[in-house]
């Protein structure tokens, strides 16, 4: 059974434009609602949660419509991040979590992702199956069994009281000065609220949401903002979350970016050697710097790749008993604390290496030198199938001779936007920018 409405990261879109209208997000809520009401139990419970776009109240409000028509008892948390919304599924015995979130993306996304009842995202097959029902005649629930919809106050409030219990104990954050960029998102009151509970002295950037603001100039996409306030302020170190909190860069004291690749590195190798990291092994995915690779190497430990997104990730991690994976873009999955990337987690766990081992912040970043890389996105017109081209799939089997024994080419389409993305890796720089600047101009004549 194949998806055609769903991608890498739930469905997505531009709003009010299909597929994310109010009309689709109605009969999406109500086939969720369908696929996972069990007969003969009276309680079926759904937490929803959303980032600070504007077009999360249509969306939760006509989610919510589709899935009190089956049944489905409705839990609103308001502003959460991406890893409460998993969070708060398990904890609250919830049949199905939502998220209502674009992620990175600008304002004029949104996307609604799914959470089964174990906290982690759904499969591609159970996906496929709310699909078919969606498609079909959905079966609404008797008048005497429609659900309920209630605001739920202290969800934000559980999932930070949790957050707070990743940090070791009896370490406390006092007299460390963080500059935390939450990007006019989710974790706009969680995060700073999290740091300073814990004893930091915190500078917060991007907290001031108003429904377009979201990732715009700020975040883990955009760092400039926190780098800048980390020099300006003397700050130890700085956390850049994405809109949806669930992934996270890492700046040292200078506004030096560790992506998740170097931020892995560290976690993998601090877990080695203190004996708890599962199976000596790391999940990432193609995307994945080979510097990575060659780190792990060199210390006895392995890198699994996978798909690109982060729900791939994690069935790996699942499948292989793997409790640490991740992806370059920040997305740092940490099975052993929660069901999906958390960036906030993953900022306290690096604070957690620096009050432990006394090191600054610069000094945990660089793990190691990555081989030089360069991703490049061509965008392509509606229906457009740019490489299936020949002069496009011959330029690409030709770049490939070209790398062998020196490097390597991954060539895909965006699980949630009509991009090709190019990349190479190289240490050739000149090779590396011939290679990937020639496929992307035949991608380009055939988009």
């Amino acid at each position: 059974m194949t998806r055609k409405l769903f991608g890498t990261d739930g469905v997505r879109g531009q709003a009010n434009s299909y597929p994310m209208t109010a009309e689709i997000a109605l009969r999406l809520g109500a086939a969720a609602g369908r696929y996972f009401r069990k007969d003969g139990q009276r309680q079926h419970r759904v937490v929803i949660g959303k980032d600070t776009r504007l077009s999360g109240y249509m969306l939760e409000t006509a989610l919510t419509a589709g899935l009190t028509s089956t049944g489905m008892n409705v839990l609103l948390l308001g502003p959460v991040p991406t890893p409460a919304v998993g969070f708060l599924t398990r904890s609250m015995r919830a049949d199905l979590g939502i998220m209502i979130s674009a992620s990175h993306n600008p304002h004029q996304d949104n996307g609604i992702k799914f959470f089964g009842p174990d906290g982690f995202k759904l499969s591609d097959e159970a996906e496929a199956e709310i699909e078919a029902i969606l498609e079909g005649e959905i079966q609404p629930a008797q008048p005497q069994n429609i659900g309920r919809a209630r605001r739920i106050d202290d969800g934000r409030g559980r999932y930070m009281e949790y957050a707070k219990t990743t940090f070791p104990g009896r370490k406390r954050l006092t007299g460390i000065k963080v500059v935390v960029d939450c990007a006019n998102g989710a974790a706009y009151r969680a995060a700073p609220d999290v740091l300073w509970e814990l004893g930091a002295e915190v500078i917060p950037v991007g907290v001031a949401p108003n429904g377009y603001n979201i990732n715009d100039g700020c975040g883990s996409t955009d760092t400039r903002a926190a780098a800048e306030t980390v020099v300006a302020h003397g700050a130890d170190m700085g956390i850049c979350l994405d809109g949806d909190a669930d992934r996270v860069m890492i700046l040292d004291e200078r506004g030096q970016v560790a992506d998740g690749d170097q931020i892995m590195g560290l976690f993998a190798s601090r877990w080695a050697a203190e004996g708890r990291l599962r199976g000596d092994t790391l999940v990432a995915t193609v995307m994945s710097n080979l510097g990575l690779e060659r780190f792990l190497t060199g210390r006895g430990l392995r890198l699994e790749r996978t798909a690109v997104g982060d729900r791939y990730v994690v069935e790996r991690m699942r499948e292989g008993g793997f409790n640490l994976g991740g992806e370059q873009s920040g997305h740092i999955v940490m099975t052993d604390y929660a069901t999906t990337g958390d960036g906030l987690i993953a900022g306290l766990q690096f604070l957690a290496a620096m009050a432990e081992t006394g090191e600054p912040a610069s000094a945990l970043v660089r793990q190691f030198d990555p081989v030089p890389q360069l991703l490049k996105n061509v965008r392509y017109a509606a229906g457009a199938n740019p490489l299936a081209a020949t002069p496009v799939q011959a330029r690409i089997a030709e770049a490939e001779a070209q790398l062998r024994g020196c490097g390597r080419l991954l060539i895909r389409k965006s699980g949630t936007e009509p991009l090709i993305r190019v990349m190479a890796e190289c240490e050739d720089a000149a090779l590396l920018a011939e290679v990937v600047n020639s496929i992307v101009a035949e991608v380009e004549r055939a988009a």
